[in-house]
């Protein structure tokens, strides 16, 4: 590979870029990182997982404050100051970042700020004139907010995740438009500092990709909550009116609207792939969706892909692993490692929890796996109780012959804490009567999981 600037030319420096880049440069092999963003660091440390779960926990605290005459506290009238909470999320993001630009720019590989585009299948033209050529390629630009679904949209001006990191003032009134994980933890956020919130969200339930039984214990918490949450909507118009911003849909056939502040875009993100011309690489994309084989190699041998900017699955750990995957693919080729998706974890930081890992009962049932299924209220459990936390359940899969584990969901209280008791299970491919037979202290939340998996063994024939 020596008629290349390098061996390893990595296209983003956020979690994929840097575990792999970390990973080659290791090895020994001459490689590059080459990041277009204003900020070092990626979404996950600037705009994403580190700034939202900032400001989450302090909607949290401020919520539990506001309630502590339930436990027999008198806390008077628990106000905030919007600018400190922001103040203290910048802290803490620039401390995250300052760790991360630390280790971008140690030496371990150079670091280029430039914006690339292939030239041809080993070639990059950077928007600095340079041009850079290596033997492998590595690309993790990320994702970017998608497209507005209707045109006034974008002419009403909404608030993007990105945007609402840096609100100075909070408004009055918000309509929410999604139901994945950023809209419905943005939505309680805004309720939890007085703003006025409705969600309105086109499946059936928010969080679709979980079962509806978990879904349904999030929107009746919000409802509580007095979040209003508008299911099954279909959007038809969006106008200014005034100082108001206008959002019509449609719903069982009838014809809605409703007026709030300003709108929050919460519709997902986009591959960020439009600027690198990836047709002269030879690389293959779905609506901008590097696609990628199990070793996350592209539709060109030497070209590799990780995170956002491929997927399937948008969470930080498993762009860490694919990157890592894609670094030892490069280094051993004759020892190829893949991508195991069985363990997948999803976790959205609303309160209650939401927190799956392995199949759902949707999967499940989608791919004719054999499962049984038993779960357990948090409503009638020591702990919770305790902490006033009703909402929410856990639930096992496991195989109707073996037993083994093969997914389990917690709705509640420190579900995202929870969850890894059951990845830890997974990772050993245990059953539920070995579940159930490891001892749980009392009184805890993580005993709860033994419920369930009592009942299952209890079923098991094999």
């Amino acid at each position: 590979m020596g008629d290349y600037d390098f061996d390893v030319a990595v296209i983003g420096g956020g979690s994929a870029g840097y575990a792999a880049a970390r990973t080659t440069a290791a090895a020994g092999k001459r490689t590059v990182i080459i990041e277009a963003g204003g900020e070092l660091g990626g979404l996950c440390i600037l705009r994403g997982c580190m700034p939202t779960k900032a400001l989450l926990h302090a909607a949290d605290v401020r919520f539990q404050a506001r309630r502590s005459k339930l436990w027999g506290l008198e806390p008077g009238e628990i106000g905030f100051d919007y600018a400190a909470v922001m103040r203290r999320k910048a802290a803490m993001v620039e401390e995250f970042a300052s760790y991360r630009r630390g280790q971008l720019q140690d030496g371990r590989f150079e670091l280029i700020r430039a914006l690339a585009r292939f030239r041809d299948p080993h070639t990059l033209e950077l928007d600095d004139g340079q041009t850079v050529t290596a033997g492998h390629l590595m690309i993790s630009t990320g994702s970017r907010v998608a497209e507005l679904p209707l045109p006034g949209l974008a002419k009403l001006g909404c608030i993007t995740s990105d945007d609402a990191l840096e609100l100075e003032s909070l408004p009055q009134s918000i309509i929410v438009l999604g139901g994945g994980a950023v809209a419905v933890e943005f939505a309680q956020f805004f309720a939890r500092f007085d703003v006025e919130v409705t969600l309105l969200q086109r499946s059936p339930h928010i969080l679709k990709a979980f079962d509806d039984d978990v879904a349904g214990e999030v929107e009746a918490a919000f409802r509580d909550e007095g979040i209003t949450v508008h299911t099954g909507c279909s959007l038809t118009d969006a106008r200014q009116d005034g100082n108001e911003k206008v959002i019509a849909f449609e719903r069982d056939g009838g014809q809605h609207e409703v007026r709030a502040e300003a709108v929050f875009h919460g519709l997902g993100r986009s591959p960020n792939t439009g600027s690198l011309a990836l047709e002269n690489g030879g690389v293959e994309t779905d609506n901008g969706r590097i696609l990628c084989d199990a070793h996350m190699r592209t539709s060109a041998p030497h070209i590799f892909a990780g995170g956002d900017c491929t997927g399937p699955h948008e969470i930080v750990h498993l762009a860490i692993q694919q990157g890592e995957v894609a670094a030892h693919n490069i280094l051993h080729p004759g020892g190829l490692h893949s991508m195991d998706y069985r363990m997948l974890i999803s976790v959205v930081f609303t309160d209650p929890q939401s927190a799956t890992v392995g199949h759902t009962e949707k999967t499940a049932k989608a791919r004719g796996i054999p499962h049984l299924t038993a779960s357990y209220p948090f409503s009638d459990h020591g702990k919770s109780i305790i902490m006033e936390a009703m909402h929410g359940f856990v639930k096992l899969l496991c195989d109707p012959e073996s037993g083994e584990i093969l997914g389990g969901a917690c709705v509640g209280p420190m579900g995202g804490e929870l969850i890894h008791e059951i990845v830890t299970a997974m990772a050993k491919r245990m059953t539920v009567a070995e579940l159930a037979a490891v001892p749980h202290y009392h009184p805890t939340l993580a005993e709860i999981w033994t419920y369930p998996a009592e009942e299952l063994a209890e079923k098991i024939t094999g």
